[in-house]
C-alpha cells in the first residue's frame, strides 16, 4: 500500500456543527448517585458512541467504494439481500493492511463529545457499560484504545462480530457471532447477557438494561431494553415516533448522564416508598413491590416494554409526542 493511498483518503469531512451535535457543555457531576439498583448499559457504536461509521470510512476508501456500498446498501433495505450477505461482499471487498486502514479512521472519526465523561460516570457509579454493534470487533477495540486509552477501553466490554484478517490486508472475512442473516442478533446478545445475569443473582434479578442508539438497525436490541435513549434527528428517533415507541431523545452522552441520574433517583425514591409523585401508576408500584432493591424483576422482563415503562412514567413521557399517544396512555385501573 503506498503512503499516497493513506495520506489522502476519500472521506467526507463532518464537523459537529454539520451533524446538529452541540459542543461540549459543563458536565454532570460524575461521582457516585448512591442508587441501590443495578442498571447496565449497552450502546451502539458507529453513529451512537462516534458520529461516523468505522466500515463505511475504509470500504469508501479502500474497498468498494462509495456509489458501490449504497448500491449494496439499499439491496439491504428493499430485502433483496440480507445484511449478512451483503456485509459480507462489503468487508470481502477490502485491501489494506489493518494499520493502515486504522491511521485513516483515527483521522476521520469524530467521538462524542461527552462521551468520556459519560464514561467515567459509568466507572464511579459501577454501572457496567457494553458496546454492541453489527461491526468488527478487532475494529472497535483498536479506535476505543486509541480514542479512550488502553486502561479505560478495557473497562468496555465489546459484543460484536470477530473477524480473519490476512496480514498483508488483502482478506478481510468477518467471523460472524451468529449463524442468523444478521450475523449478530443485536437482541439475542442482550437475551443471553440477561439470562446471565438471572443465574449470578442471589435473589433471582436481573438489572435494569438501558439501550443507546440512533438506527433503524438497533431496534431489536433496543425492544429488549427497559429505558431506550436515541440520537435526535436520526432514523431510530423517527421510526420511534412513527410507530409511537417509548424512548428518551439525546444530542449528546451529556444528556444521557443527566437522564441515568434522573431515573435512579425517582427509581430509589419509589423503590423505599418516599415522595410518590400523584401521577405514578399503581401497575408500577405493583411491579416495584415483587422486585428487590438492586434489579429489576425476572417476570417484569418479560413483559412488553409499554408495560415495563410505567415504573418510570415520569422519564418515558419525555417524548416529542402528544399525551394522548396511545404508547404513553396510563391503563386503566
Amino acid at each position: 500500500m503506498s503512503p499516497s493511498a493513506i495520506t489522502a483518503p476519500v472521506v467526507e469531512a463532518k464537523t459537529l456543527d454539520s451533524l446538529k451535535v452541540p459542543r461540549p457543555r459543563m458536565q454532570v457531576d460524575s461521582s457516585n448517585i448512591g442508587t441501590a439498583r443495578k442498571i447496565i448499559c449497552f450502546s451502539d457504536f458507529d453513529g451512537t458512541i462516534f458520529m461516523q461509521d468505522t466500515g463505511h470510512i475504509l470500504f469508501d476508501n479502500f474497498g468498494c467504494g462509495n456509489d458501490r456500498r449504497e448500491i449494496l446498501d439499499e439491496q439491504i433495505k428493499t430485502g433483496e439481500r440480507s445484511f449478512r450477505d451483503v456485509s459480507e461482499d462489503m468487508w470481502g471487498s477490502l485491501d489494506v493492511p489493518f494499520e493502515d486502514g486504522f491511521e485513516v479512521m483515527k483521522k476521520a472519526l469524530e467521538i462524542d463529545p461527552d462521551f468520556q465523561a459519560f464514561h467515567k460516570f459509568c466507572l464511579s457509579n459501577k454501572i457496567p457499560f457494553n458496546v454492541i454493534s453489527a461491526g468488527l470487533k478487532p475494529v472497535l477495540r483498536r479506535v476505543l484504545d486509541h480514542f479512550l486509552g488502553e486502561e479505560a477501553s478495557a473497562n468496555i466490554d465489546i459484543v460484536a462480530n470477530d473477524a480473519d484478517i490476512s496480514t498483508d490486508g488483502h482478506e478481510w472475512k468477518p467471523v460472524w457471532l451468529h449463524d442468523t442473516e444478521l450475523g449478530h442478533d443485536k437482541a439475542l446478545s442482550i437475551t443471553q447477557y440477561r439470562e446471565t445475569a438471572k443465574l449470578e443473582s442471589d435473589d433471582g434479578t436481573i438489572p435494569m438494561i438501558v439501550f443507546i442508539g440512533d438506527g433503524v438497525s438497533d431496534l431489536p436490541a433496543a425492544r429488549e431494553a427497559d429505558v431506550l435513549f436515541a440520537r435526535r434527528g436520526l432514523r431510530l428517533e423517527e421510526y420511534c415516533k412513527e410507530h409511537k415507541l417509548p424512548y428518551i431523545p439525546f444530542d449528546t452522552f451529556a444528556d444521557i448522564q443527566k437522564e441515568v441520574i434522573k431515573i435512579a433517583r425517582i427509581d430509589d425514591q419509589k423503590t423505599k416508598g418516599k415522595g410518590l409523585p400523584s401521577n405514578f401508576n399503581p401497575r408500577a408500584n405493583l411491579w416495584r413491590r415483587a422486585s428487590s432493591k438492586k434489579a429489576v424483576p425476572i417476570f417484569a422482563a418479560m413483559s412488553p416494554r409499554d408495560e415495563k415503562m410505567f415504573v418510570w412514567p415520569e422519564i418515558f413521557t419525555q417524548m416529542n409526542e402528544k399525551p394522548e399517544a396511545p404508547a404513553l396512555a396510563a391503563p386503566a385501573a
